[in-house]
């Protein structure tokens, strides 16, 4: 069953993103199914400067900026201290860039998995060290731009399995979610709200900076990346495997060619993306058949 769109914001109006950026849409939307008492944790990231400061800040919410590193940390410690004060119908969450999760937070992110800290960790992936100056980063994906990945030096290495390193920690509830499918984004969230444990969340946030796109494209590409079969949406729930949304296959060229990050690709160059993405959905395919799900939508 869809969820209707909750009126309340917990995000304020005129805050400093860019415009078109996917991962202020992908903030306000999940915290739609959020109550004020909920706690955010935000390492160093776009995120960082989109919410601000007090009084200024952008978001309406309890709000702690961290390092890089340390944001799993910092929220253990407050979902400690709440249970301390017995307030245990509160909700943490860590929002997280790809550069902090995929990479320099790794560490941290996976200690919490590890003991299945009670606080849900989203990764806002829009695929490069975007706050910094578009620099690579293990969620790049192969084959395109970035200012150290220039022409004709691409990145050649294959985007990180962050999905798969946490289904390797056996917490309880993983997904995948875009801005660009909110009914879905909204469900997860609402989901992972009413679990316990550690709880993954990771978002697919298109970047016009750094993807080298029209700001108002950015709904348009984050489906491009869904329908093609780029960005799978997923959830694992206690092991069980799910597809949430069947892609309509359209040629993965239509997805690249909207982004002028790809615009150098050659032929060698894309045959390599397309062996990658279908490797992946055969991995997929095979743990959806494993868990006993059906690789159909199932409501």
């Amino acid at each position: 069953m869809e969820l209707k769109y909750p009126i309340v914001e917990h995000m304020e109006p005129g805050h400093l993103a860019c415009a078109g950026c996917g991962a202020a849409l992908a903030m306000r939307l999940a915290l739609k199914v959020m109550d004020e008492k909920t706690r955010v944790v935000i390492p160093a990231s776009c995120w960082s400067i989109i919410a601000g400061r007090h009084p200024d800040a952008t978001l309406k919410l309890p709000l702690i900026h961290t390092p890089f590193a340390v944001a799993p940390s910092v929220a253990t410690g407050i979902r400690a201290a709440l249970e301390r004060l017995g307030q245990r119908d509160v909700t943490v969450m860590v929002w997280a860039g790809d550069g902090s999760s995929y990479d320099i937070g790794f560490g941290a992110l996976s200690a919490a998995a590890e003991r299945n800290e009670d606080f849900i960790y989203v990764c806002y992936d829009n695929e490069a060290y975007m706050n910094t100056g578009v620099q690579r980063s293990s969620a790049t994906p192969p084959g395109a731009w970035t200012t150290t990945t220039p022409y004709p030096t691409l990145k050649v290495e294959r985007k990180k399995d962050l999905v798969g390193a946490l289904v390797a920690h056996g917490i309880p509830y993983i997904a995948t979610a875009s801005p660009s499918y909110p009914q879905d984004l909204l469900t997860k969230f609402r989901k992972a709200c009413g679990i316990k444990g550690f709880r993954f969340i990771l978002v697919l946030c298109p970047c016009p900076t750094g993807w080298r796109m029209e700001e108002s494209k950015t709904v348009q590409v984050g489906r491009l990346a869904v329908e093609s079969g780029v960005f799978p949406l997923i959830e694992i729930l206690d092991g069980r495997w799910r597809l949430t949304h069947e892609p309509s296959w359209i040629p993965i060229e239509e997805y690249l060619g909207a982004q002028g990050r790809f615009a150098a690709m050659g032929e060698g160059e894309k045959a390599a993306f397309k062996q990658w993405v279908q490797e992946r959905w055969e991995s997929i395919l095979e743990r959806l058949d494993a868990s006993g799900s059906s690789p159909v939508l199932s409501g």
